[in-house]
């Protein structure tokens, strides 16, 4: 893997190619990253570059009438992480991550990269949480069939039977069964950069990436292409 980056999922909408054709796309806010640290064999043990992304606030520290300091915005960056992203000369950031690419040599501490690392044309793999369902049943989780809806059918969306009565007396491990769906980490690989703002650091990538809008998404270029 030579490139990639972090992004946040603007949402979705569609443009037309030159020959006129419709593409559905997601629009993605892509970086600037900050290369936050640079991790070689000698000091760390492999070879990595560490990106921050997304702005956050510092802690708030206010003084009462004693002089003590008091933190009073509890969601802020800490002292450690402050110090951290000071040695790399860079805003305190929402989120760090780590890529371990073929040319960690390449970045300096402090450098940033932005969305025109890509370029159109390229394949990429698209990293997220899911949208978050709840709990569902096992015909909208795991797309199971119904009953019969007639009336006195006293069956309609039940999964039916788990395990039967005399043999094997007991349902195996790993069955589908209602429960907790989505908010799972999905990738979903070999999607298409179609086009590149790389003034407004936006990605226009063809067809759907997993998670909701605001969701921080990981790309990365593509570890397969289509056969």
């Amino acid at each position: 893997m030579k490139k990639a980056i972090l992004a946040t999922k603007v949402g979705m909408t569609q443009i037309f190619n030159e020959d006129g054709s419709l593409v559905p796309v997601t629009v993605l806010q892509a970086g600037p990253c900050v290369v936050t640290q640079v991790k070689t064999v000698e000091n760390d043990g492999y070879e990595a570059v560490q990106v921050g992304f997304a702005e956050k606030k510092e802690r708030i520290i206010n003084k009462d009438a004693n002089g003590k300091k008091e933190y009073v915005h509890a969601h802020g960056v800490n002292k450690a992480m402050k110090g951290h992203f000071d040695k790399a000369g860079t805003t305190t950031k929402r989120y760090v991550r780590e890529f371990k690419l073929e040319n960690v040599s390449d970045y300096a501490l402090g450098a940033e990269i932005k969305a025109d690392i890509f370029a159109a044309g390229d394949k990429i793999d698209a990293t997220a949480i899911s949208k978050g369902k709840g709990f569902q049943g096992a015909i909208k989780r795991l797309g199971q069939h119904r009953g019969p809806m007639k009336h006195g059918s006293k069956f309609h969306r039940h999964q039916g039977s788990n395990g039967a009565c005399s043999s094997p007396s007991r349902v195996f491990k790993g069955k589908g069964m209602p429960g907790h769906m989505g908010h799972v980490k999905v990738t979903v690989q070999n999607l298409e950069v179609v086009r590149v703002d790389a003034e407004n650091n936006l990605l226009l990538v063809k067809g759907a990436v997993p998670g909701p809008k605001k969701a921080l998404v990981t790309i990365k270029e593509t570890v397969k292409a289509n056969a």
